[in-house]
């Protein structure tokens, strides 16, 4: 008779923890399989936006929550990989080509953005990235043989084998494929020695580099696979739209990415997930919120950008973890309950750690 034990450490790197994670991501990912047939058109347009911007966020999430290299120039990768693939699509080029090509472009340009984060960090780093976003936003609106300017290019349906995925469920389910493939490659990357680095990088890059672990090559290689995701989620992008411009990659959606993943929750896949649903549904939720407004507020320009401002605001201020370190907390008070305390999760005090430590 052979015996297998399991250590604590087994147990921490496994994807499902205990057979409740196993029961519930199935019950989940039946619903979204059972989605198209459940679901109105609109809805189903809606969570394929979702699934997009997942990639685009889990992609974002492995660079800043993980590795603690912030960018708020991550729009350009999606850019990138939008016209990459509107260009091989319109000439033929099979689906699953096109997609790595794009998603091989945008890696290069991430390896070639993230040379500045071996010297530079923190502020300085963001300016770095800032400045890459507005440059290739200027070079797709000039390159007009290629990107048609600032006219716009169409992009073609997706076709697989011949079969073209211009229906709303068959490109959910080429979403769905996409977004759960990414995360699960994210997730055993974390999993790995490489992960396992990135964070050490994250917590302190004295301490990483002491223990053997090389910044440039892990830096590195965290901006090539971030920017990998982010040019798939642009080349879905520009599937879904139909038409891609120079404005859809401009500043604003690189602020969108980022205010997504620190709503969501830094750190977590799951605040990747949380945050794509909230860049997607908060539109919504406001358009709904407009007709109970006065006409002067309800009309007024800007309206969105500013209730996007104070939930950032209060998100940094009330909850830093995000929506997943406020979901943590309800997960907690139900195992707890009836034994629940008050003042069992008052936030604790941090201290921000000098420069020599980080």
């Amino acid at each position: 008779m052979r015996f297998v034990f399991k250590t604590r450490y087994d147990q921490d790197i496994a994807l499902a923890r205990h057979c409740g994670d196993r029961f519930w991501y199935s019950l989940l990912m039946l619903a979204l399989v059972a989605a198209p047939w459940l679901l109105p058109e609109y809805w189903l347009a809606q969570l394929s936006f979702v699934f997009i911007y997942a990639i685009v966020a889990v992609g974002l999430m492995l660079l800043a929550g993980f590795t603690g290299q912030f960018s708020i120039g991550h729009a350009a990768f999606m850019g990138i990989g939008a016209y990459a693939e509107a260009y091989l699509a319109a000439r033929g080029w099979p689906l699953a080509a096109s997609l790595a090509c794009a998603m091989a472009l945008a890696a290069a340009a991430g390896v070639v953005v993230g040379l500045p984060a071996l010297r530079v960090k923190g502020m300085y780093l963001a300016i770095a990235t800032l400045s890459f976003g507005f440059i290739v936003e200027e070079a797709l609106a000039r390159w007009e043989s290629v990107t048609g300017g600032n006219a716009g290019k169409s992009v073609p349906a997706p076709q697989v084998f011949g079969y073209a995925l211009d229906s709303t469920e068959s490109f959910y389910f080429l979403c769905l494929v996409c977004v759960v493939g990414s995360t699960l490659v994210v997730l055993n990357l974390l999993r790995a020695p490489t992960g396992r680095a990135f964070v050490a990088i994250r917590d302190s890059e004295v301490s990483a580099q002491s223990m053997g672990i090389q910044l440039a090559r892990y830096k590195s290689l965290s901006f090539a696979i971030s920017a990998a995701l982010a040019g798939l989620g642009g080349a879905l992008y520009g599937h879904k739209m139909q038409f891609i411009s120079p404005e859809q990659f401009s500043l604003v959606q690189s602020i969108d990415l980022v205010l997504m993943v620190v709503i969501g929750g830094l750190g977590s896949i799951h605040g990747a997930f949380f945050g794509a649903i909230f860049l997607i549904g908060m539109p919504q939720l406001i358009s709904l919120g407009k007709d109970y407004l006065p006409a002067a507020i309800g009309q007024a320009t800007g309206l969105q950008s500013v209730v996007y401002g104070a939930v950032l605001i209060a998100f940094v201020m009330l909850e830093p973890m995000g929506l997943y370190g406020r979901w943590l907390k309800v997960r907690t008070w139900l195992e707890l309950y009836p034994f629940y305390r008050r003042g069992m999760f008052k936030r604790q005090k941090s201290f921000q750690k000098s420069e020599r430590l980080k």
